[in-house]
This record gives C-alpha cells, structure tokens and sequence, in this order.
C-alpha cells in the first residue's frame, strides 16, 4: 500500500512516530486537566491532509516540550444543532472514524464536546476560559488561519493573541499559504466524492475513502448471475455516499482485506426501487448477514447504466470484474 495513505488504524510514516492507546472523553467533567497541555480544535471532517499539516504541527511541539497532544472536537455536527434544514448535510467521516484517524496519528486526548444551542451560545472569552483553561489547562493552542471560537465565531486568532497572556497560554496559528498552498479542503473533497472523482478525493484526503455497516439480506439478484453480493446498510443519515457507479474497492471483514467491485444506485436494469450499495468481493464465499463491513473506494469504473436484460448484465459485471482486476494489477497489487 501505498505509504502516504494513511487508513484508520494504521500510521503514515509522515506523521507518527508510534501508534499509542488514545483517550476519548465525551464531555469536559470527564477531563483532568493536564499539566502540559498542547491542544487544537476544529471539527477536522475526513480528517484530510490539509488537517494533518495541523495536527503534524501538534506534534512537533509536544515533542519540543514534553507536552500531551488534545485534539477538541465537537459532535454533532454544529449544523445539525444551529440550523433549521441539514437534511443536505453530508460528512466525510463519522465520530468514530475521525476517532480511528487521530489515534493513527498518535494524538494522545480526543476530547468530544456535545454541540448544544446553549454551547452555540458561549462567548469566546467563556469558551475560553471553561474549556481550553480550566477544563483543558492548554499551555499552547495551535489552531488553523480561518479557525474561530465562541458564539458567532468571534474568536478570532488576533483576540487570541491579543489575550493570551492573561489565558496563560501561547497560541500559534498556521499559516494561511502553509494550508492553501495544498489546495484541499473538505468541501472539494465532497465535490470530488460525488462526481466520481476517487482518486483525486482519496488523494487529497491522503487514505482510501471508506464506508461502513451492517451486511443486510437483499433479493439475491447477483448470486443468480454468479456474482453474489453483501448489499451493505450504513446506518449514518449523513455519512456522504459517493456518486451512483460501479467501483473498483478493498472491503475488510474480520481482520482480512479482499479486493472486489461495487455497484451504488437505483438498478434500473431489474427495477430498483431504492438505492442500494452491493459489494462483490472475490475469493470469498462466507454468509455475512448482520455482520460489519468496511468498504474502501479505489477507482470509479463506469456510471450505472439499464440494460435491456440479465444476460446484457451479467456481460457487464464480467466486464467490470476484468477491469478491476486490471487495476489492482497496475497498482501492483
């Protein structure tokens, strides 16, 4: 695989120097403040390459001061709180993906604040002051350009710095031209996502973009063309699915890795009512039925498309079976 993705679980050489047993806490009476504490916050959707450079940055300096790394985040989505319509919400990573990341990355303390109105309501000064201080005891904050704390976002990094001494903390900004410079952001890997675009997004993102659920029984249309399938349930509303397709991927079930292609959408061939995601996934035979599925998007191979019968179907399935194959050739793998 290659080196500079980075899969959840497992380290990119870039950024970590060993893997370590990462906390969580879910609400700030759970954290005891720390000595040393070298904290940043954001809500790091997909937890890309652009985020790394900060959390990378997190790193550095607890090594330079024997620090403990924090990284606050907040769930839900503040969108999903503030806002009157986030049925168009759609998120590159659940909670517990953006967790697997951090702990990859060596961050020692996730600390997961519950969004709330009344939290959307603290100023920066009491955000301040009842988390990163008291309830974090931050002895210096590294924060992103455009990064913003307290309500209506009006804590600013030039507030920060302005007051910082009277906080008892250093702050350090990363550079606008260190982020824009990479030119990534979660909003052009959403758009990446969902134009078929896989291997720019799984670039920028800097690991294979994944989906994951629970195996649920479907009408067994593709065992009876010989290409069973785990039709795969993602329980998140707001998990982002990628554009209807077929797809080269890898898909991980107890422990082991297969390669295997996937079909998103309508099927418009038999009929389709709903949109479903179908996995077939080679040299494998198990009945998986209620069991946990991670699929992982490699290369888009083609739009969906309806055929005028199963016959015409089954000669594309064999066709997209071949195409893969030749993929994961041609990555050496």
């Amino acid at each position: 695989m290659n080196s500079s993705r980075l899969q959840p679980g497992e380290p990119g050489e870039n950024y970590i120097h060993e893997i370590i047993s990462m906390k969580i806490y879910r609400h700030i009476e759970e954290f005891t403040p720390l000595g040393n504490a070298v904290v940043t916050s954001g809500m790091f959707d997909g937890v890309h390459l652009g985020h790394r450079k900060i959390i990378a940055r997190l790193l550095d300096i607890c090594r330079s001061c024997e620090g403990e790394s924090v990284v606050l985040t907040f769930w839900p989505h503040p969108r999903m709180v503030v806002s009157d319509d986030s049925s168009d919400l759609r998120l590159l990573s659940t909670l517990s993906e953006k967790a697997a990341l951090f702990e990859a990355l060596g961050v020692q303390h996730l600390l997961v604040l519950p969004f709330t109105r009344a939290f959307s309501e603290l100023s920066s000064d009491e955000f301040i002051r009842t988390v990163l201080v008291d309830g974090i005891g931050t002895r210096k904050l590294v924060i992103g350009y455009d990064h913003r704390f307290g309500r209506n976002r009006e804590g600013s990094f030039e507030f920060l710095r302005a007051h910082c001494g009277a906080y008892g903390f250093q702050v350090e900004e990363i550079a606008s031209e260190d982020v824009d410079n990479l030119a990534i952001s979660s909003s052009r890997i959403r758009t990446a996502l969902l134009s078929g675009g896989i291997e720019e997004a799984n670039h920028l993102l800097g690991y294979e973009y994944a989906l994951s659920g629970t195996v649920v029984k479907g009408d067994q249309i593709g065992r009876t063309l010989g290409f069973p399938t785990a039709n795969l349930l993602v329980e998140e509303s707001y998990k982002l699915i990628p554009l209807d397709g077929i797809y080269a991927i890898r898909a991980e079930h107890a422990g082991l890795t297969y390669k295997g292609m996937l079909s998103i959408g309508m099927r418009p061939t038999v009929d389709g009512k709903h949109r479903t995601i179908e996995a077939n996934l080679f040299d494998f035979d198990k009945e998986i039925y209620g069991e946990h599925l991670t699929i992982r998007f490699c290369k888009y191979l083609r739009p969906e498309e309806k055929l005028k019968d199963l016959e015409e179907l089954k000669r594309y399935i064999e066709q997209d079976k071949i195409n893969t194959l030749r993929f994961f050739a041609g990555q050496g793998n």
